[in-house]
């Protein structure tokens, strides 16, 4: 066991006492825009996740309500089914790997690793479309830690494995999930410890990509409604969230504005250069070769997988 794990589990017992609670067993932690959408539609059917909402970000931002309210996003009785969570946001946050190791040290975690140009273009575009952000990609790139550090994977990847143990990590590669989804879905099933199933053709066909989405018709409207979203999600209203979410409202808050910019050639060559030294690393951490990752003449970077 790693130095650092064994300082963490010394807090373990400290972190549910005198509860019932079946607390996860596993974790899908992105991070973002690596297909963990589908991944959560998929494995609804399978394990017990979050009801209504499909990322609590308890770990990362709501860790001060207490697992009490943690709990109550999953149903009481799990039937037997493992509990995870899917949540993307938790892969680049040094808070969140803390408070996990701290509270379910024998939790399994799995990461999922695509394309960091590609990545970090499809998440730009999706904080667009909800109106976090208005920046353009070049100034959003300085200004919001996110983008950034979450496609610095190596060197995130060397910090869940300084506290977890080596067999509760499984590193997974988005290009595997496009290619053979059924072998990508099998090869997680195992590691979590469900039975393999045969997934749906509806199934394969399910990711959302951001090339659907646009600017929002009215930035101001579509940032309100995202922070009324977050506001009653922390008060567990996730109900009334989805109803609007589902229902012809939806429409006022999200989309209806023009197309995407496209990406500045240069600034694609930039970014490809500021990644291959992280890419490189990841390369010799998974014993894979990433070259297509690494090659600048791809200068249109394409959407792809929420």
């Amino acid at each position: 066991m790693n130095p650092g794990l064994r300082a963490l589990r010394g807090f373990a017992s400290q972190a549910v006492p005198g509860t019932n609670l079946v607390l996860p067993s596993f974790f899908v932690i992105g991070p973002p825009r690596t297909g963990t959408t589908w991944l959560h539609e998929v494995l609804k059917k399978r394990t017990l996740l979050p009801s209504i909402t499909k990322e609590t970000r308890f770990f990362d931002s709501h860790f001060f309500r207490g697992l009490p309210w943690y709990r109550a996003h999953y149903r009481r009785n799990n039937d037997g089914l493992p509990v995870g969570e899917i949540a993307p946001t938790y892969f680049a946050s040094r808070e969140a790997r803390l408070r996990l190791a701290r509270t379910l040290p024998s939790a399994k975690v799995v990461c999922t690793f695509r394309n960091p140009v590609h990545r970090i273009v499809s998440l730009y575009r999706v904080k667009r479309a909800y109106g976090i952000t208005r920046w353009s990609l070049e100034e959003a790139l300085r200004r919001d830690p996110e983008l950034m550090e979450s496609s610095r994977y190596a060197s995130n990847l060397k910090e869940w494995l300084s506290i977890f143990d080596k067999q509760q990590v499984m590193a997974t590669v988005y290009d595997d999930l496009r290619d053979n989804p059924q072998g990508y879905v099998d090869a997680i099933a195992e590691f979590i410890g469900i039975p393999k199933f045969r997934l749906e053709p509806a199934e394969i066909s399910l990711i959302n990509s951001s090339e659907a989405m646009t600017e929002p018709r009215h930035y101001y409207r579509t940032k309100g409604a995202t922070m009324m979203a977050d506001w009653c999600k922390a008060r567990q209203l996730d109900r009334l969230v989805a109803a609007v979410k589902a229902s012809r409202f939806r429409k006022l808050f999200l989309g209806g504005g023009p197309p995407f910019a496209e990406v500045s050639p240069d600034l694609v060559v930039r970014l490809y250069e500021t990644f291959r030294e992280e890419i490189e690393e990841l390369e010799d951490l998974l014993d894979r070769d990433f070259s297509d990752w690494k090659s600048i003449h791809q200068l249109q970077p394409v959407a792809g997988a929420a």
